[in-house]
């Protein structure tokens, strides 16, 4: 089973995916804990990530970022998630392609058509399930002012991270099925005991 993480700045997931990865670990089952962009495992995606996300490049155009996603995403794939797959184990990943729509292609108006077309390699490879945190922008920028270092993305202004929320929203519109929204106001402990409830939903299709 394939289970990505979704959500803006500050909505809690990498907190959240440890904790799902170890409560099925803890069932019995094989976990492979990943994130993008990059790839834990992964050495040339892991490079790219940190490319892409370094503040250094604040004037990388708009093509170049989402094009460097895909190109990490499509290594990704073929390095870690499809290998674990084939093997029978659960792959959560914080962030897939949907970041990439919600980012690219409503964020920075490349539209919807074009990102989809550079990860075409991804579109046979979707998520089983997506969990998306829906979040207020301002409530999230302002639960990660504290830390020590901000990627590129998080230095954005407040209109770039509420048009993200925005682009989610229509993804979410769009694939009614795979995305489960959680309210992301919640505590982690009960958003974690919402996806845990989800995930055995499902688990016994796979």
């Amino acid at each position: 089973m394939f289970i990505t993480f979704e959500g803006g700045e500050g909505t809690g997931k990498s907190t959240l995916v440890q904790i799902i990865s170890k409560q099925l670990e803890e069932k019995g089952y094989e976990v492979v804990l990943t994130r993008e962009p990059g790839g834990k495992g992964s050495l040339m995606a892991e490079n790219i990530r940190e490319l892409v996300l370094s503040p250094e490049y604040k004037e990388v155009n708009a093509h170049t970022e989402a094009l460097l996603y895909a190109a990490s995403r499509a290594q990704h794939l073929d390095e870690v998630i499809t290998p674990a797959l084939k093997e029978n184990k659960i792959v959560i990943c914080d962030r897939y392609l949907d970041s990439s729509l919600a980012y690219q292609a409503y964020a920075r108006g490349l539209g919807l058509d074009y990102v989809l077309n550079i990860n075409r390699y991804a579109l046979d490879k979707l998520p089983d399930l997506t969990f998306y945190i829906d979040l207020d922008p301002k409530v999230g920028l302002d639960r990660i002012k504290d830390r020590t270092k901000n990627d590129r993305l998080d230095q954005e202004k407040m209109a770039f991270h509420e048009q993200v929320r925005a682009g989610y929203l229509e993804l979410v519109d769009k694939y009614p099925k795979r995305i489960h929204v959680i309210d992301g106001n919640k505590s982690i402990a009960e958003i974690a005991l919402e996806m845990i409830d989800e995930i055995n939903k499902r688990l016994w299709k796979y």
